[in-house]
């Protein structure tokens, strides 16, 4: 499937500020993110001494990290979704866990989790505003063509 990198499309409220900084909020969280799984089950308050293979939670991230470098719409969609399943364990451990390393560290994979989710959110808003602005002219299009066959 090709990638469906467009240019930003003009904007009213999040114009103001250039998506490019969203976008680099995106790769910087995911990045960053990725590294702080590692870190945390490899050496910081890993499961087992020595490390866990928790840590091959951090590879799911690699999949989509192409995509949000390519700024694709869809990747960007839907790995916003998936991020939130990683938000989802960091509030468990950070909720259960008994180590203070390990709770620091799930409350800093909520955070990541939050900026990216967020920035992806800011990104994505102007071409949600197009795409809703193009549905709508097309259905007054079909809406005006039914009155005029009648």
């Amino acid at each position: 499937m090709a990638p469906t990198k467009r240019p930003a499309p003009s904007a009213t409220s999040t114009a103001s500020i250039n998506p490019r900084l969203f976008h680099t909020g995106c790769l910087v969280s995911l990045i960053a993110l990725v590294g702080w799984l590692v870190a945390w089950e490899m050496w910081v308050a890993p499961l087992r001494p020595g490390g866990s293979l928790l840590a091959l939670k951090a590879l799911l991230l690699l999949i989509p990290l192409r995509g949000v470098l390519k700024r694709d719409i869809y990747t960007l969609q839907w790995s916003s979704m998936v991020i939130l399943l990683y938000f989802t364990e960091g509030v468990v451990r950070a909720w259960s866990d008994t180590v203070p390393a390990s709770r620091m560290m799930a409350l800093g994979e909520v955070v990541l989790v939050l900026v990216y989710f967020v920035c992806t959110l800011l990104y994505l808003a102007p071409y949600k505003r197009e795409a809703r602005r193009m549905a709508r002219e097309l259905l007054e299009k079909v809406k005006t063509a039914r009155r005029n066959e009648h």
